[in-house]
């Protein structure tokens, strides 16, 4: 509101609305190129260009059109749990669906959970679900290494961005681990489970 006034430099000094020793006249300094010039129109070739640029913007299609012809996936390692069932349409993960099944069926050896698969394998199939595809794991190459579904269910629990226990809910889960007896413990967790968003809990 200072620069839109009508009061000279001299008088806002002495009124204290700048410190002198912070302004400095520049009027002298300035080039006469740049105090002559004048903003150029717009010319028509860039004109054109503005209005094209306009109407595709205008024109993008919709994030729903650009699924149903299978040029955007949606992401499903790192996404949050909710959104990606939101945007899935299932009540579970697919990816968790299939592999619980698959170690139901073919996984019950020593360490299912604890031993890691082979790095390439658990990367072949990250890159299948994420690509909006369901694999065969009962091909050779995954039945050979069946630690790699495993590990596989382990890394996207491990990629979503707010836990499946939930940041909101660890003090809970904490305490709740802390009872002094099992039967404590128990009726505990079992409390602190029931508050967990829908998508969390099933």
């Amino acid at each position: 509101s200072v620069y839109n006034t009508s009061f000279p430099l001299s008088v806002l000094l002495q009124v204290g609305f700048f410190p002198s020793e912070c302004v400095e006249l520049i009027n002298d300094k300035v080039p006469q190129s740049v105090t002559n010039s004048v903003p150029k129109p717009v010319s028509k070739k860039h004109g054109k260009l503005i209005t094209f640029l306009r109407t595709f913007m205008k024109s993008r299609p919709t994030k729903q059109k650009l699924k149903q012809r299978g040029i955007l996936k949606e992401r499903v390692f790192g996404c949050d749990l909710g959104e990606h069932l939101l945007n899935s349409g299932h009540d579970v993960p697919q990816v968790l669906k299939s592999c619980t099944e698959f170690i139901e069926k073919h996984g019950i050896v020593d360490g299912i959970y604890r031993l890691s698969g082979i790095a390439s394998n658990i990367q072949k199939l990250r890159h299948e679900f994420d690509s909006e595809q369901i694999p065969d794991l009962t091909k050779d190459i995954y039945i050979q290494d069946i630690h790699c579904v495993g590990s596989l269910c382990k890394l996207y629990f491990r990629e979503l961005p707010n836990p499946l226990l939930t940041y909101q809910l660890y003090e809970k889960f904490s305490d709740a681990v802390s009872a002094a007896t099992d039967e404590e413990r128990l009726v505990k967790i079992h409390d602190v489970i029931q508050q967990l968003p829908p998508p969390h809990y099933r």
